[in-house]
C-alpha cells in the first residue's frame, strides 16, 4: 500500500468503538467537534483521521481527552441524516496511521498531522497463522450468529485484513480493538487476534455444552413424565391401576431424603424396577417393602446430646439407689464426650472418629438378673436426651437377624439393628444389647461374630445390613450391653468391651429401694390412691429377710406387688378403715409361711459339712459341701452334679488330706478301707467353678478329725496339692451372699485381700474377715474346738 500524500487531516474522535482499515461504518455526528470535522473532510478530499477516545475530562470542555496514539485514515462514502434527524456520515477505512501533533487550520475542526503506515506483504508464517484464524473466527461466527461478521469473513483474502475483521467482533473489548489497531507488524496482529479468538472458541463450546445439557435435561424430564402419564392410562384401561406405593410417591418421597448419594441412587434405581415390574409379579411386593424399609430409617435425624453430668448425676441418683461404683463409670463416660464436643475434639467424619482410641468403648454392664442393668441404660439415655430401645438377643441363633437377610428369601426382613434405629427415629440413639452371654450359634451362622462389626468403633461407620444392602453409620450409636455372666461372652466379642459389672444389694440398699420406688409403683399399679395403704419399715425388712434372698430386687417387687393386691382388695371391699398399715403380723399372714431361714447352724451342726461361697447366674450364693466315709475298699464318691472343675477340686482335696493325714493330726487307720463320699446338695442344678477346694478340703478334715466347722464361717478359694489356697473371683458377690445368709466370718485367699475394697462399707464393718495362704490357716479359722 502507498503511502498518502496528505499530511494533515481533520480528527474525528470515537467515543465507542474502533473502526479498523477494511471496515464500513455509519457514524453518527451527535457532538459539535464530529460535525465540525464532518465538514472539514469535504476541504479534505472528503478523508479524515478516525482516532478512539481514551477518555475524557469532566469539565467544560468536552472536546478535550485523551487520545490513542494510532487511528485510521477514512474516506466519507456518503452523508445524510439518521431516522431521528441526527446527521451521519458513512465512512471506510482506508489505513492505519501514527496520529502525530496539531496543526493550525482554519475552522472549528481540529486538525492533526498524520503518518500513514504502510502494509507489510505478507509472509509464509502469517499466511499460516491466517489460515487457522479463519477457521476459528468462522466457528465462532457460527456459535455466535453473527451474520454481518461471517459476510465480511468470505470476502477478505489478505492476512491483515484478516485480523482487522475482528473490529466487527461485538464481544471484542474497547481496549483490546485500540491494542489491535496500534499492533502494526503484521504477524504479531495475526497471532493477537488469533490467540483471542481460540479463547473465545472455547468458552463459546463450553456454553452450549452447558445450554445443550440443561436442554437434554429438560427434554429428558418432560419426555419422562409424558410416558409415565400414558403408562398410567394404559394401566388404567387394563384395570391394572395401582392404589398404592405408585412409583411417583416414592419419587416425591426420595426428593426429600437427607441420605449419602449412594443410598439415593440406590432407591431412585428400586423405583424404576417397580415401575417397570407388572402388578401381578411377586418382585412389585419385595421391592415396595424394601423401600418402605428405607424410607422409614431416619435419615438426616439426630437427636441434641445433652451433656450435662450435673444433671446426669441427678437422674441416676433418682432412677437408682445404690451401685455407686457403677454410676460414677457411666458419669465418667459422659464428662468424656462432653468434654471432647466441647473442646473441639471430635473428629469431622465417622471413619476418623473410629480411629481414635476408645472412641467408641461399649459398656457391658454384667450382674444378676434385678440388680436394674436395663434400667441404667434408660437412664443414661435420658440423661443424654436420646431415644432408648432394647433389643434382646436371648436365645438369637441366626446370624440374620443381627445382619439381615438376603433380599433373595422370601419373607426377608432387616436385622433387628436396623430395626432398632427404625423404632428410635433418630441415627444416634442409646441401643442396648440385653442378655449378650445367651447368645448362641448353630448352621445358621455366629450371631456373635455379626455384633463384632456393629460394636467395632473402627468398622461401624460403614455398617452394612445385608437385606438393606446400604452402608449404613453406627457411629453415633451409644451401645450398652447387658450379661448375667462375663465369662459366657464369646472372648472376641468381650474384647470390645469395657465391663462395668452390678454385684448386687445389702439389705439395706434393698429396704432403700423398696421404699423409694418399688413400693410406691406397686401402689399405683394397684390402683390405690396416695394415703390408702402404708407399709412400715418392720414389714419391708421382713419381706427382705425372710421371703427373698437374690442380689437384684426383682423377687423383692414380685412380693411387695402381691402385698398392694391384697391392699387394694380390702379397700375394695369396704370392710376396713384406711390408712391400712401393713405390719409384720399382716406380711406373713398375706405372704404365707417365709421361705428363707437361716439353716448355716443347722447344717454344719455335725463334722463333715463345711459353708462354701460361689458365684452363680442369679448372683452370689452359699454353698453346702457333705462329707461322709463307709467301710469299704478306697476312693471317691461325687454327687451332686459337679462339673469336671469341681470334680478336680474334690480330687486334690482328698489327695491333700491323704499325704498330709500327720500335720492334719489324723489317725492313719481314719483312713484306711473307707470310701469317702462327698455330696453338694441341689442334685438337679449343675455346678461348676475354680473356687470349691477349701470348702471340700474343709468339709474332709472336719469329717475325719471329728470337728465340726463354725456355722459362722463361710468360706471359698481353690488348693493345690501342696496346700496353698489360690485366689478366686468375684469376691463381691459372695461377701453379699454371705452377708445375706446371715454368716458373719469369711475365709479368703490372702491374695483377695485388696478386692474387699469393693464390698460395700456396711457389710465390711459387720463382718470379719480372714486371709489365708494355706490350708492350715484356713482351719484354724473354720473348725471349732
Amino acid at each position: 500500500m502507498a503511502s498518502l500524500t496528505t499530511s494533515a487531516f481533520p480528527l474525528l474522535p470515537l467515543d465507542a468503538g474502533v473502526v479498523l482499515p477494511g471496515m464500513t461504518v455509519t457514524l453518527a455526528l451527535e457532538t459539535p467537534e464530529a460535525r465540525a470535522a464532518a465538514e472539514a473532510a469535504e476541504g479534505a478530499g472528503d478523508r479524515l483521521v478516525l482516532v478512539p477516545r481514551l477518555g475524557r475530562n469532566d469539565g467544560p470542555d468536552s472536546t478535550s481527552g485523551r487520545f490513542a496514539n494510532h487511528g485510521t485514515i477514512a474516506r466519507v462514502e456518503r452523508r445524510g441524516n439518521l431516522p431521528g434527524g441526527t446527521p451521519a456520515l458513512v465512512v471506510r477505512g482506508e489505513a492505519r496511521a501514527a496520529v502525530g501533533a496539531a496543526t493550525s487550520a482554519a475552522g472549528p475542526a481540529l486538525w492533526v498531522s498524520v503518518d500513514a503506515i504502510e502494509e507489510p506483504p505478507a509472509t509464509d508464517r502469517a499466511r499460516d497463522l491466517a489460515a487457522e484464524l479463519r477457521a476459528v473466527l468462522d466457528a465462532i461466527a457460527e456459535h455466535r450468529g453473527a451474520g454481518r461478521w461471517r459476510e465480511a469473513l468470505r470476502t477478505v483474502t489478505e492476512p491483515g485484513a484478516l485480523a482487522d475483521t475482528a473490529g466487527y467482533w461485538p464481544e471484542l473489548s474497547m481496549e483490546r480493538k485500540v491494542e489491535l489497531l496500534e499492533t502494526t507488524e503484521l504477524e504479531a496482529r495475526v497471532g493477537l487476534v488469533l490467540s483471542w479468538a481460540r479463547t473465545a472458541l472455547a468458552e463459546a463450546q463450553l456454553a452450549e455444552r452447558i445450554r445443550s445439557d440443561v436442554t437434554e435435561g429438560m427434554e429428558k424430564t418432560q419426555r419422562d413424565y409424558l410416558l409415565r402419564q400414558q403408562l398410567a392410562a394404559i394401566r388404567k384401561e387394563l384395570g391394572d391401576e395401582r392404589s398404592d406405593g405408585d412409583p411417583d410417591d416414592y419419587r416425591a418421597k426420595l426428593e426429600g431424603l437427607v441420605a449419602p448419594e449412594a443410598t439415593r441412587a440406590a432407591v431412585a434405581k428400586e423405583i424404576d424396577r417397580l415401575e417397570r415390574t407388572s402388578e401381578q409379579s411377586p418382585e412389585q411386593g419385595w421391592i415396595r417393602t424394601w423401600l418402605d424399609t428405607v424410607f422409614e430409617l431416619p435419615w438426616g435425624e439426630r437427636s441434641e446430646d445433652r451433656l450435662d453430668v450435673g444433671e446426669a448425676r441427678r437422674t441416676l441418683d433418682d432412677d437408682h439407689t445404690g451401685l455407686e461404683d457403677v454410676k460414677e463409670r457411666i458419669l465418667e463416660h459422659l464428662a468424656v464426650r462432653k468434654l471432647r464436643a466441647d473442646r473441639g475434639l471430635d473428629e469431622p467424619n465417622a471413619e476418623q472418629r473410629g480411629r481414635r482410641s476408645g472412641a467408641g468403648m461399649i459398656l457391658s454392664l454384667v450382674g444378676p438378673p434385678g440388680v436394674g442393668k436395663t434400667s441404667l441404660g434408660e437412664s443414661v439415655a435420658r440423661a443424654m436426651g436420646r431415644r432408648f430401645v432394647r433389643v434382646a438377643l436371648g436365645g438369637v441363633r441366626d446370624e440374620a437377624e443381627i445382619r439381615g437377610h438376603r433380599r433373595t428369601y422370601v419373607g426377608a426382613m432387616a436385622g433387628r439393628i436396623v430395626r432398632a434405629i427404625r423404632d428410635a427415629g433418630t441415627m444416634n440413639p442409646v441401643i442396648l444389647l440385653d442378655e449378650v452371654d445367651k447368645l448362641g450359634s448353630d448352621y445358621r451362622g455366629d450371631p456373635s461374630a455379626a455384633l463384632l462389626e456393629v460394636l467395632d468403633p473402627a468398622q461401624n461407620h460403614t455398617f452394612r445390613d445385608h437385606y438393606l444392602d446400604l452402608d449404613l453409620d453406627l457411629s453415633e450409636v451409644l451401645f450398652l450391653a447387658t450379661a448375667n455372666n462375663a465369662e459366657q461372652i464369646p472372648l472376641p466379642l468381650l474384647d470390645r468391651m469395657e465391663i462395668v459389672r452390678l454385684d448386687g444389694y445389702t439389705d439395706d440398699e434393698k429396704a432403700a429401694i423398696g421404699r423409694d420406688h418399688l413400693w410406691a409403683r406397686q401402689v399405683e399399679r394397684a390402683g390405690l390412691l396416695e394415703g390408702e395403704v402404708e407399709l412400715s419399715d418392720a414389714a419391708l425388712q421382713s419381706v427382705i429377710e425372710s421371703y427373698t434372698r437374690e442380689a437384684g430386687v426383682r423377687s423383692l417387687e414380685r412380693q411387695l406387688a402381691k402385698l398392694s393386691r391384697r391392699a387394694a382388695a380390702k379397700v375394695a371391699e369396704g370392710d376396713q378403715p384406711t390408712p391400712i398399715v401393713i405390719t409384720e403380723e399382716e406380711v406373713r399372714s398375706w405372704l404365707g409361711r417365709a421361705k428363707f431361714h437361716s439353716e448355716v447352724a443347722e447344717r454344719t451342726s455335725v463334722p463333715g459339712v463345711a459353708t462354701g461361697l460361689a458365684v452363680t447366674g442369679a448372683g452370689g450364693d452359699v454353698l453346702f459341701v457333705e462329707a461322709s466315709a463307709s467301710e469299704g475298699e478306697g476312693g471317691l464318691t461325687l454327687t451332686g452334679q459337679l462339673g469336671e472343675v469341681m470334680q478336680e477340686s474334690a480330687r486334690i482335696a482328698l489327695s491333700y488330706v491323704e499325704s498330709h493325714r500327720e500335720q492334719l493330726g489324723l489317725d492313719e487307720a481314719v483312713l484306711k478301707r473307707r470310701r469317702v463320699h462327698l455330696h453338694v446338695p441341689a442334685g438337679a442344678i449343675p455346678k461348676d467353678g475354680p473356687s470349691a477346694g477349701v470348702t471340700m478340703t474343709t468339709a474332709l478334715v472336719s469329717l475325719l478329725s471329728g470337728r465340726p466347722v463354725r456355722p459362722e464361717v463361710g468360706m471359698t478359694g481353690e488348693v493345690t496339692l501342696q496346700g496353698k489356697v489360690l485366689p478366686i473371683g468375684g469376691v463381691k458377690q459372695k461377701v453379699l451372699a454371705a452377708h445375706r445368709a446371715g454368716l458373719t466370718e469369711v475365709v479368703l485367699p490372702a491374695r483377695n485381700g485388696d478386692d474387699l475394697d469393693d464390698v460395700p462399707e456396711a457389710v465390711r464393718q459387720a463382718m470379719t474377715f480372714h486371709l489365708a495362704s494355706d490350708i492350715g490357716q484356713v482351719l484354724e479359722h473354720a473348725l471349732a474346738g
